[in-house]
């Protein structure tokens, strides 16, 4: 049986749709990652996004959007 694990990581962008979306398309882009949800809260210039899947693909993808938000 296969792992899965989510993970919920929130970045320091919440009013530019742009730049959340290259978030969501840098992580979407690991084979074996959904992305399952994402909100942007302008008032705290947050946003979360869901993923989930397979726990080494999660781990790059978390990793990759990490490095494509600053």
């Amino acid at each position: 049986m296969k792992r899965l694990i989510e993970c919920v990581p929130n970045f320091s962008e919440g009013r530019d749709a742009s730049k959340v979306d290259a978030l969501v398309a840098a992580m979407s882009g690991v084979p074996g990652v959904f992305v399952l949800d994402r909100e942007m809260d302008a008032d705290h210039n947050r946003c979360v996004i869901t993923l989930a899947g397979e726990p080494d693909a999660v781990a790059e993808a978390a990793l990759l959007g990490v490095g494509s938000s600053t």
